[in-house]
């Protein structure tokens, strides 16, 4: 891994913060509401939110017939012109085959990316992966870790968001944490977050969600599941340096069984 010293720090208090508009969306391997495997309907609505940082969960390379065997990752960096970032959580090599089957997450990025790498998650059951990368800014960086937690048991996802926290060190300056976390913001095992990160939908200034004429529920950005969103599990946790000046959810279109989440970010500002 590169390391990040010596790397330009977030902007003085005497520097106007950077804006970065940045998205969080749990994929279901490209498959939707209809049960059809469609890319190009997923790359669209991507483009749609003209943001500069992706993060994706649930991502295929080359996994088999429910995603047509295809290099989601690198198909959809080329459909948007997005630089990419890979976290493989699964990565099996198969006998006779030159390519393994991989399933993970996905970083694209409008800006350019210095740093990446992966770093495997503890607990049982399907494995889990943190994609951390470093984000170049106009005068700064922003440390970007990419992840989707178990559904296990709240003991092996406190266990990953400890490992996630000790990711993000104190000379990193501005951060975020983003993915589908499988458990609510206020969730006990989320605390380690909470000791050094705030939940971005709480700080927004502007928040919109998809609640539609359920009036109860608005503002509250549920995200899972699309036809009928009940739980807030795909977040974005952002540290001291960055501040959210809007945070809303936006309708999948049928995309997938998650809806994606858009946090416009001003990096260098305080929370």
């Amino acid at each position: 891994m590169t390391g990040a010293h010596g790397m330009r720090p977030a902007p003085g208090p005497d520097q106007p913060p950077i804006p970065v508009r940045l998205v969080t969306f749990n994929t279901h391997h490209g498959v939707g509401e209809d049960d059809r495997h469609d890319l190009p309907r997923l790359a669209k609505l991507l483009a749609s939110a003209e943001a500069d940082v992706i993060c994706l969960q649930e991502v295929d390379r080359h996994f088999g017939d429910r995603s047509e065997d295809v290099d989601q990752a690198l198909l959809l960096s080329r459909a948007l012109d997005m630089q990419l970032a890979w976290g493989p959580a699964i990565d099996d090599a198969r006998p006779g085959e030159e390519r393994p089957r991989q399933y993970g997450n996905a970083l694209l990025s409008r800006l350019p990316i210095l740093v990446s790498d992966v770093h495997r998650l503890p607990g049982g059951g399907e494995p889990r992966s943190a994609l951390r990368t470093m984000i170049e800014l106009d005068g700064g960086t922003l440390w970007v870790t990419a992840t989707h937690l178990t559904t296990r048991s709240p003991e092996e996802r406190a266990a990953q968001v400890a490992a996630l926290a000790g990711l993000h060190t104190e000379h990193m300056e501005a951060g975020v944490l983003v993915g589908d976390f499988n458990a609510r913001p206020e969730a006990p095992e989320l605390s380690a977050l909470r000791d050094r990160f705030t939940d971005a939908w709480e700080l927004a200034q502007e928040r919109d969600d998809q609640a539609g004429w359920r009036f109860w529920q608005r503002d509250e950005g549920l995200t899972h599941p699309a036809a009928s969103p009940h739980r807030r599990i795909d977040q974005v946790w952002v540290s001291e340096g960055v501040s959210v000046a809007s945070a809303r959810v936006l309708d999948a279109e049928g995309a997938s069984d998650h809806l994606p989440l858009v946090v416009d970010l001003e990096v260098g500002s305080g929370v």
